[in-house]
């Protein structure tokens, strides 16, 4: 890593930003704010973005206006060392795309199986239903990744990008006690 990318990525980690592109020019921005600016995706299709977002959702309530897809689809595009998905501790081998390829398809085959449409189609009851049978490998027409691996990790990515923040630790009434406070608000 050159020096002025070091000190890029320092900088936007400080503060919770990471490299995005909006209208081809990489700027700094947070998952939420990259979902606003309609920051392009660099590596999920518009149909892994949508099983994304409505999977993110279901598990953790503002994931999709938080840029749960946004921050995955960013992450995906670091080296596998640097990735700041949970999916790293686990024994999921990199590219960690190829996981989350797999793991979106398998929820979209599973849905479209199940229940006759896409993920995203579901409603609320349908769609908790559908990831509760995912946690507990009950899912008869899976095809992907361990189900309960899946869940975990995508939970993870959901609750990291809702509740990993300072305004989120707020809004569990859980006091923010950082290592180094961010320069600002994220």
């Amino acid at each position: 890593m050159d020096e002025m990318a070091r000190r890029a990525f320092i900088k936007g980690a400080s503060i919770g930003a990471l490299a995005f592109s909006v209208g081809g020019v990489e700027v700094l921005l947070t998952p939420r704010q990259a979902r606003a600016e309609g920051a392009a995706f660099k590596v999920l299709s518009p149909a892994e973005v949508e099983t994304l977002e409505a999977v993110g959702d279901t598990l953790a309530i503002g994931a999709r206006e938080a840029g749960i897809a946004h921050f995955v689809d960013q992450q995906l595009t670091q080296p596998a060392p640097l990735a700041l998905l949970s999916i790293r501790v686990s024994e999921a081998r990199p590219p960690y795309v190829n996981f989350y390829r797999s793991a979106l398809g398998a929820i979209a085959r599973a849905a479209q199986a199940t229940e006759g449409r896409p993920f995203g189609d579901l409603d609320e009851a349908a769609r908790i239903r559908f990831i509760a049978a995912m946690s507990r490998r009950e899912l008869k027409s899976w095809d992907g990744p361990p189900q309960p691996l899946v869940y975990a990790n995508l939970r993870n990515d959901a609750v990291d990008v809702v509740y990993g923040t300072v305004e989120g630790f707020a809004r569990v009434g859980v006091p923010y006690l950082p290592h180094i406070l961010p320069e600002q608000r994220w």
